[in-house]
C-alpha cells in the first residue's frame, strides 16, 4: 500500500485487512509445535472450516483428524478434518449433533496425542449442547 496517496490507501486497506484475517494466511505461525502423536481437530465458527484447511497445509506430515461445525454455506473442502454444517445464529438439531460427535471425537485422545480446539466467531451458537433435562 502506498500511503502518499490517501486514495489508494483507502481503496486498499479493506483488501489487506481481509487477508491480514484469513486462516490460510495467517493460522500456520500460530500453531503449537507439532504433536509428538496425533493431532485431533476440533472447532466451531464461521470460519471454523476453513482453519481446519488451514492446519491440513500446514501440517501435511502430521497425523490429523478432527470434526469441526460451520454455518450453513461456510464449509470449504478438507481432506482429513470432517466438516459438519449447522444453523447461525439460532442453534439447530445439526449444531447439536456436531457438538455430539465432536465431544466423541476429543475423547478418543491418548497420551502424546494434541486436541486442537479452533474456535472463532459463532461457535457458541454452532456447537449447543443443552443438559438432557432441558427440552
Amino acid at each position: 500500500m502506498s500511503p502518499s496517496n490517501p486514495e489508494t490507501l483507502l481503496r486498499e486497506m479493506p483488501g489487506a485487512a481481509i487477508k491480514a484475517a484469513d486462516p490460510g494466511v495467517v493460522l500456520a505461525r500460530h500453531l503449537p509445535e507439532k504433536p509428538a502423536g496425533r493431532c485431533i481437530v476440533v472447532g466451531a465458527g464461521k470460519s471454523a472450516a476453513a482453519m481446519a484447511r488451514a492446519v491440513e497445509r500446514a501440517w501435511p506430515d502430521v497425523d490429523l483428524s478432527g470434526v469441526v461445525v460451520t454455518r450453513y454455506g461456510h464449509a470449504v473442502p478438507t481432506r482429513r478434518i470432517e466438516v459438519r454444517e449447522a444453523a447461525h445464529p439460532v442453534p439447530d438439531m445439526a449444531g447439536a449433533a456436531a457438538a455430539r460427535e465432536i465431544m466423541h471425537k476429543g475423547a478418543e485422545a491418548g497420551p502424546g496425542d494434541l486436541v486442537l480446539a479452533l474456535i472463532s466467531g459463532g461457535g457458541s451458537a454452532l456447537l449447543p449442547m443443552p443438559e438432557p433435562s432441558l427440552p
